[in-house]
């Protein structure tokens, strides 16, 4: 399980910025240094935090293996799940801004996930895709239609829940960092456009596939095949994430007594990352997973 902290930091306001100080004049970027995230120098006292992502300064570029969605999906490839930001200790938060708050089913449906934390209310209102419409962003659209996928409801559901729930826990992406001239909701397009531009680094189905290892319901493969396949392509070792029938449930686990209860079906991939500067700029550092479970082979 991945660990939940709130902190202080995480107060809401209108368009609460993640730092009080934290001014509405331009932030003109390239003037800064793009110090590394988690770094000591990335220092949310010493830096401009919307030039350095300082708040969630560890990355995770998150797929699906959508072997249960009820829609069309594409083939041979995997689907994008998100872009979220960690603690630099591999701890998070969650909906760090309920003025932007637009996922309709709120998951948890509190700030910390715990019975005292603040309730995240249901967003009720036009779905977040229609944001993108007034910048003109169809061909985006378009694209997350294909390839942004929700495994059970509505897209733009998803989206509004990924968004809301993640890219608010980002320094970078705070309203304050886009200026005096902000238009709203343009925070949100610039999420989904980076978002994207990581998942596209990450070709999981090509990497996998060059290493031998494809789709198939008599070829078994371990976790440590899967890790290290990905591992030489990524740079570092990615949380590999299963689902399905718990081996021991299995005729094969069956048949061999065993007491392993991993699931056994491959679904989702999460890529870890520091980042130079923002998280915008798609400049990383690979970084071993921190979500790593016992071994079992």
């Amino acid at each position: 399980m991945r660990s939940v902290v709130l902190t202080a930091a995480s107060a809401f306001t209108a368009h609460a910025a993640l730092y009080p100080k934290t001014g509405t004049s331009n932030h003109t970027c390239v003037l800064d240094p793009a110090y590394l995230s988690c770094s000591a120098k990335a220092n949310p006292a010493d830096v401009d935090t919307c030039c350095v992502e300082t708040y969630g300064g560890l990355l995770l570029a998150t797929q699906f293996w959508d072997v249960w969605a009820d829609k069309p999906l594409p083939e041979n490839t995997w689907t994008l799940h998100g872009l979220w930001p960690d603690f630099c200790n591999g701890s998070y938060t969650q909906y760090c801004d309920l003025s932007r708050q637009y996922d309709p089913v709120p998951s948890p449906n509190t700030t910390n996930g715990l019975p005292n934390g603040t309730v995240v209310p249901p967003y009720n209102g036009s779905n977040i895709g229609t944001f993108l419409e007034p910048f003109g962003k169809y061909d985006l659209l378009a694209w997350m239609n294909k390839y942004w996928i929700s495994q059970t409801g509505p897209n733009a559901d998803f989206w509004g829940h990924e968004f809301s729930k993640h890219a608010t826990c980002f320094s970078t992406f705070d309203v304050p960092c886009y200026g005096p001239k902000y238009q709203q909701h343009e925070e949100v397009v610039d999420f989904f456009e980076t978002a994207i531009g990581y998942y596209q680094k990450f070709s999981t189905w090509e990497w996998l596939a060059k290493h031998g290892i494809t789709p198939s319901n008599s070829t078994g493969y371990s976790r440590v095949q899967l890790e290290n396949a990905l591992a030489a392509e990524h740079g570092a070792v990615p949380y590999v994430g299963c689902s399905g029938p718990r081996y021991n449930d299995t005729a094969a686990g069956k048949a061999a007594k065993s007491t392993d209860t991993g699931r056994t079906v491959l679904s989702e991939v999460w890529y870890y990352m520091h980042v130079f500067g923002r998280p915008q700029d798609h400049r990383y550092v690979p970084v071993d997973q921190t979500s790593r479970p016992p071994p079992k082979g």
